[in-house]
This record gives C-alpha cells, sequence and structure tokens, in this order.
C-alpha cells in the first residue's frame, strides 16, 4: 500500500502543486502526492510552464483549501511536508492528526520578478530544488531500488 504524502504551501498555485506531481512522477510505486493551500488561488503559469518542459502536466490540478482536505478524511497521510518559504513559515498552515511533518523551504514562484523568462528560469531553480528535496526523501524512505 502506497504511503499519502500531502504537501502544503500558502496558495497552493505553484511549490506544493510542483513537489506533488514530482513525487508522484518519481516515486508513485512507494507514495501517493496531494497539495493543499491555506488561500488556494489559482495554478501558477510559469510552474506549469516549466512541469511540462519536464513532461509533467498538472494543468488540470485545481487548487484546494488545507480545511477541505482535512474535512474530507478521504486521505490518512503519513507525511505532512510544508514547502513554504522561511518568511512564510510562520503562516504556513497546519494539518491535524499526522503521522510525521517536515517543512522544507524554497522560495514562492509568484513573488519573483523580472521579464518572462527570468521569472521562468528562476521557477525552473525551484524545481530543481525541489526535486533535488524530493529525491533525498524517496531515497531515504523507500524500501526498494526506484525504477
Amino acid at each position: 500500500m502506497k504511503k499519502k504524502v500531502l504537501f502544503i504551501c500558502v496558495q497552493n498555485s505553484a511549490r506544493s502543486q510542483i513537489a506533488a506531481a514530482l513525487l508522484n512522477k518519481m516515486c508513485g510505486n512507494y507514495f501517493e502526492a496531494h497539495s493543499a493551500g491555506l488561500n488556494p488561488g489559482a495554478l501558477n503559469l510559469l510552474a506549469l510552464e516549466a512541469l511540462k518542459e519536464l513532461g509533467i502536466d498538472i494543468s488540470g490540478n485545481k487548487t484546494q483549501t488545507v480545511f477541505d482536505v482535512w474535512k474530507s478524511a478521504k486521505h490518512i497521510f503519513t507525511y505532512v511536508i510544508t514547502v513554504c518559504s522561511e518568511s512564510e513559515a510562520q503562516g504556513c498552515p497546519i494539518f491535524p492528526g499526522v503521522t510525521t511533518r517536515l517543512h522544507w523551504s524554497f522560495p514562492d514562484p509568484g513573488k519573483f520578478t523580472g521579464t518572462h523568462d527570468e521569472r521562468l528560469e528562476q521557477t525552473r531553480g525551484v524545481i530543481d530544488q525541489i526535486r533535488a528535496q524530493i529525491d533525498r526523501f524517496c531515497e531515504e524512505h523507500c524500501t526498494a531500488t526506484r525504477p
């Protein structure tokens, strides 16, 4: 049975969506990842674009609140991982009844400035950081070698 993981950030528009998509792609045999936010907004278009470059399409994803996930009680999460930046950590939502809670700090692509190409490049950098963290997480928590 797959362990369920919930990634949480403030808006559920980029970092938590990216992390869930990458974990499902990289370690989908072991984990089932979901994402939520405190104040869900629209999906970040730069995150959509940068993930498409990796062959991952999240354009059909919906943003959702942490409360809605908790209220639905469809999932019992083994891990809840907040992916807010350190400056947002105080406002990062808490999910009750969790077995293991982790915090991974990443910059918010929604706050990047510059041209489209500059912001896209910064978003790619965040994806690289998240991918490296997920790779370490998978190595630590997957009992067999990943495909």
